[in-house]
């Protein structure tokens, strides 16, 4: 871990918010204010067990004292929900990093659509705060399993966005489920989508949205989390360092992250599952095997980046800026 790139932080309040769900309001060891973000943005959070992973921070941006994250508790965890879920109490220090924002709001926008699933609810609320402060025109639909496992609540209940939010409970009436056809058809050319959540809602989205004609330039999305996989026909690769010539074979069923770093090449990864961006690396030639859920369908086109924690090789070499 870079010290100098983390910052230290206090629990300042542990809340159970919905079954399964914890929020973790997180305030400077100091008492000074935190570095500002925008909403959809996430930090980093170094965790007791050694894993580094992103959250969404769901406070109103204009707030300077406070970070607020919301967790859910997943049986499928890799150990990063399950960490602070069992470990980290009031009171605990941790080390996170600055918020960086790859889900920004558009600016200006005609009609801000935000469609939150389950935890995924967590950066529409700061995106929420933003756009009723800003006298914008938009809607939130927040879906989840049922009742129960809806989180913060009280908290738009009290917002002076409360009157924008539809729920829709999976174990609910027919009448209040999400009918994604008719929220989705005929958009606005000025309408801006915002969706995040489990991948199987996040996917059924997009695609009845790109569906119903909607441009891919109104599409934002973030993964919390991503497969990462493997098929029969992989094959192995070389990768070349450009800065040194040096070439790394990258085996079949080993990652391009792996293979480096056995090459005492490190690429600082975290989430390890094609979603974060924070591996991002440039390639120079040859043609990448997409398998991430970061980058925008124009970006994998263009082929002059990847992710190299999931990503591999449909060239028999590639060329990475590093």
């Amino acid at each position: 871990m870079d010290k100098a790139s983390t910052l230290q932080v206090r629990v300042a309040r542990r809340h159970v918010e919905a079954l399964d769900i914890c929020s973790f309001e997180l305030v400077a060891v100091n008492g000074a204010a935190l570095p500002p973000f925008s909403a959809g943005a996430h930090i980093d959070v170094h965790l007791p067990n050694g894993l580094t992973r992103q959250y969404s921070l769901c406070n109103d941006p204009q707030e300077t004292q406070r970070y607020l994250i919301g967790v859910l508790r997943d049986p499928r965890s890799r150990g990063g929900s399950l960490s602070l879920h069992e470990h980290v109490q009031e009171g605990d220090i941790l080390n996170i990093g600055a918020p960086k924002n790859h889900f920004p709001l558009t600016a200006q926008a005609g009609h801000s659509l935000l469609l939150g699933g389950g935890i995924g609810i967590t950066p529409m609320l700061a995106m929420a705060e933003t756009l009723v402060r800003e006298g914008a025109d938009f809607a939130l639909h927040y879906c989840t399993r049922s009742a129960d496992r809806t989180a913060f609540t009280t908290r738009i209940a009290a917002s002076a966005f409360a009157s924008q939010v539809q729920f829709h409970f999976d174990d609910g009436a027919d009448l209040q489920r999400l009918a994604l056809e008719q929220t989705l058809v005929h958009p606005q050319a000025t309408a801006h989508l915002y969706v995040c959540g489990p991948t199987g809602f996040m996917d059924a989205v997009l695609a009845q949205a790109r569906a119903s004609g909607w441009d891919e330039a109104q599409l934002h999305y973030e993964f919390f989390s991503g497969q990462v996989v493997s098929e029969e026909t992989d094959a192995s690769f070389e990768v070349e360092i450009a800065s040194s010539g040096q070439r790394i074979k990258v085996p079949k069923g080993v990652a391009v992250t792996t293979a480096l770093a056995a090459a005492g090449v490190e690429i600082i990864t975290a989430c390890e599952q094609g979603v974060c961006g924070t591996c991002l690396t440039r390639v120079l030639a040859g043609t990448p095997d997409h398998r991430d859920s970061y980058l925008t369908p124009q970006e994998h086109a263009a082929n002059d980046q990847f992710m190299p924690c999931c990503s591999r090789a449909r060239s028999a070499t590639l060329i990475l800026d590093i």
